[in-house]
């Protein structure tokens, strides 16, 4: 907090915010894409990965940026130009927007709106317009089967992503982020003196299950990875891109997964909650969207891919089903606890 106020006040505060928080998870990115995503996938394959450049290869990311970002930007004959440049802008962006409403801890967080996880959901669904708008304009039959894959996807498993997200809501009874942290702040049982938080993966653990899985296909990571599919469709919605366009499309889908990772730590595991004092919040949610991101490449390394047809049975047919009873049940537990 300043120690002025007023509305120009305001709008630089809301600036500064979101500009640490958009270095913060940049910053994280870098770590993710080019190094920590090659370190995790060689030590489940049993290869070597990265070593030549800085201690542990660590130098590879600066190399990787300068080399990617310095490449030629080829643009394909026929493309229809604003969609395909909008494309790979809109993804990175959506998942930007989306970490706007996430309470990050130590009083790290840019808006606190009351339809909080809703406008997070909302913002992650923006991302769908430019795999669609990437895979039309490119004018490439394997880009525009994967844009479509990938609208089927989204619609697939983002249903039953916010039904069970909606499963939370009944019991704190608010969309606002910081109210559903704080709900989870309770203790929900004490053995031997220790607390156990109440958290709603330990309240609830089936839905917490099913949001990890739809949260997954959300993300494009096997078993869900069909929309690009590189056995079937060369990289689907992303053939045609290079250069800077490559990276935008890169930075967003890395992105994406750890906004994934901080709706359900936000939803389930009590946001930047942990032990010690409040000022280490921004670290145990740090740590916690890793967890999900080194889940991510667990199952991208260990999981096969689903054929497209037993990848929409399953969102329509088992998720949506489970969703939804899921729903149910917990609004008959929250109304007889009433």
């Amino acid at each position: 907090m300043l120690p002025w106020s007023g509305l120009w006040v305001d709008v630089l505060s809301a600036l500064v915010g979101t500009f640490l928080v958009a270095n913060f998870l940049l910053l994280n990115t870098a770590v993710a894409g080019p190094w920590a995503k090659r370190k995790i996938t060689a030590a489940f394959t049993d290869r070597i990965s990265v070593n030549r450049m800085g201690p542990a290869g660590i130098l590879t990311i600066p190399a990787d940026a300068v080399r990617l970002l310095s490449k030629e930007q080829i643009i394909p004959e026929g493309v229809d130009r604003p969609a395909w440049d909008m494309g790979p802008i809109l993804i990175p962006f959506s998942a930007l927007l989306g970490f706007a409403v996430i309470p990050m801890g130590s009083g790290i967080q840019v808006a606190d709106p009351e339809v909080g996880i809703a406008f997070a959901f909302a913002a992650s669904s923006i991302a769908s317009l430019g795999l669609i708008m990437m895979g039309y304009a490119s004018n490439n039959k394997y880009s525009l089967m994967g844009g479509l894959r990938a609208v089927a996807s989204n619609i697939a498993y983002e249903i039953p992503l916010v039904v069970t997200g909606v499963s939370v809501i009944l019991f704190t009874g608010s969309l606002r982020t910081s109210t559903i942290v704080a709900e989870q702040a309770q203790p929900l049982v004490t053995l031997w003196g220790v607390s156990i938080p109440q958290w709603f993966a330990f309240v609830n653990p089936f839905a917490f299950a099913l949001f990890t899985v739809a949260n997954l296909a959300e993300v494009g990571r096997n078993p869900f990875d069909i929309p690009e599919a590189p056995t079937e469709l060369v990289a689907g919605y992303q053939t045609e891109y290079s250069s800077a366009y490559f990276v935008l499309i890169y930075l967003g889908e890395f992105i994406h997964i750890f906004l994934g990772g901080a709706i359900a730590a936000t939803l389930f595991l009590g946001g930047p909650a942990g032990p010690g004092p409040a000022a280490l919040g921004i670290v145990w949610f740090t740590a916690k969207i890793w967890a999900f991101y080194l889940f991510t490449q667990w199952a991208r390394s260990a999981i096969p891919r689903l054929r497209v047809d037993q990848f929409i049975e399953i969102g329509w047919k088992g998720m949506l089903v489970l969703s939804f009873a899921n729903l149910v049940l917990t609004a008959v537990i929250v109304g007889v606890l009433a």
